[in-house]
């Protein structure tokens, strides 16, 4: 018996799956293992510093979501200056999914939250490699996701933090940019715009290649054409992009009573946009001090940071990368507020990391095995020690 061909859409999807899993297993499971290295890293540390490695993984701002999770928005706390600091500046995403899986699975909900955040580096991963294998082929695909992997702070994306929800996300939606499924690519751009305050980067990623492409479309001038039909979709995803960053920021504005709300509460946080003045004068207090030495270093990370930008430049990235990739160093570095934190703050950046692949795939396997090796080892020690240390708040 003939089967409908209905049943035919469902097995052709789960088939399409299937390929691309198999495609990426390569750059998951090297992913999977810098992770796991990392996780080691840290359990051997904090064993002899006789601390616990769970407790790091899920301190700092996994507390106030899971608050978040628990008992929902509205708990202000009283700095010891006098600040208030509320919960509403934490988007609330990442919250609604741990609370989601702490009540499927009856784990506590800082252990929820590490479920999601573990799942959704996965996530993040695969879409980092969809993204670089589109746009240079399956090796740089899988050299990119483990760069990201191995990248110093990347112990982040094994803590009960959003980071790796958003980078998932973004990852996700400018893939569908690319592969032209604008609705899928505004509906994950505002989802982002719920997980991070930084989604407007992902917004302006999805927003802007869309209206370039309504107006190529308009300009065609044939009803008929292909460019034409996707005008509805064009609009649609810009519709449907800024909803969750603009509608959070407003429905925070109603529970504080002014349409400023959320940045007066962000401002109690210390983060404000100062144009890097503040960042400025942190660096040039090292500078002119003993720790001389460690504000040259953080000179020359950002510049390296501007190279990478530069190259990407250079190497024809597209369009929603560079605007992705730029937003987040122009919001990372232009904001006051705990500088150790900038550096995980640009984790989600990882086109910044495209340039870096495509020159080491052209290199030998052993040269690529080896660098990859020392990057992941490095990360390792660097994060067990900076969660022992002052870690990110």
């Amino acid at each position: 018996m003939q089967r409908p061909e209905a049943l035919d859409v469902p097995a052709s999807a789960r088939s399409s799956i299937r390929r691309a899993s198999e495609r990426a297993a390569p750059a998951l499971g090297a992913f999977v293992a810098v992770k796991l290295l990392g996780l080691a890293a840290l359990t051997a540390f904090t064993t002899v510093a006789d601390r616990h490695a769970h407790h790091l993984l899920t301190s700092w701002d996994a507390q106030w979501y899971a608050g978040i999770a628990r008992d929902g928005y509205g708990f202000v706390r009283v700095h010891d200056d006098g600040r208030l600091l509320s919960d509403y500046a934490f988007f609330p995403l990442y919250p609604f999914l741990e609370r989601m899986v702490a009540q499927v699975t009856g784990l506590p909900y800082v252990d929820a939250g590490l479920a999601v955040s573990w799942l959704a580096s996965v996530a993040a991963a695969w879409g980092i490699f969809a993204v670089a294998d589109r746009l240079y082929g399956r090796r740089v695909g899988v050299l990119a996701t483990v760069l990201w992997a191995a990248l110093p702070v990347g112990i982040v994306s094994s803590m009960a933090y959003s980071e790796s929800l958003f980078t998932a996300l973004a990852a996700w939606s400018l893939y569908a940019v690319r592969t032209e499924r604008w609705v899928w690519a505004g509906l994950l751009a505002c989802l982002a715009g719920l997980t991070r305050p930084v989604g407007a980067a992902v917004v302006a990623a999805v927003v802007v290649p869309a209206l370039l492409r309504w107006v190529q479309a308009v300009r065609a001038g044939r009803p008929g054409s292909t460019s034409r039909s996707q005008v509805p979709r064009l609009a649609l995803a810009a519709v449907l992009a800024p909803l969750g960053w603009f509608g959070y920021v407003g429905w925070v504005g109603l529970q504080t009573g002014t349409p400023t709300g959320y940045f007066t509460v962000t401002s109690n946080w210390g983060n404000t946009v100062d144009g890097g003045s503040a960042f400025a004068r942190w660096i040039w207090a090292f500078l002119v001090s003993s720790d001389f030495l460690l504000g040259v270093a953080i000179c020359a990370g950002l510049g390296l940071l501007g190279w990478l930008f530069a190259l990407c430049v250079r190497d024809r990235q597209p369009l929603p990368l560079l605007i992705f990739s730029g937003l987040l160093m122009l919001v990372a570095l232009t904001t006051s507020g705990y500088f150790g934190s900038k550096p995980r703050y640009l984790l989600p950046a990882f086109p910044l990391l495209f340039p870096i692949a495509v020159r080491l795939a052209r290199r030998s396997m052993p040269v690529v095995v080896s660098a990859l090796g020392l990057l992941a080892t490095a990360a390792a020690v660097y994060g067990g020690v900076w969660l022992l240390g002052p870690g990110p708040p």
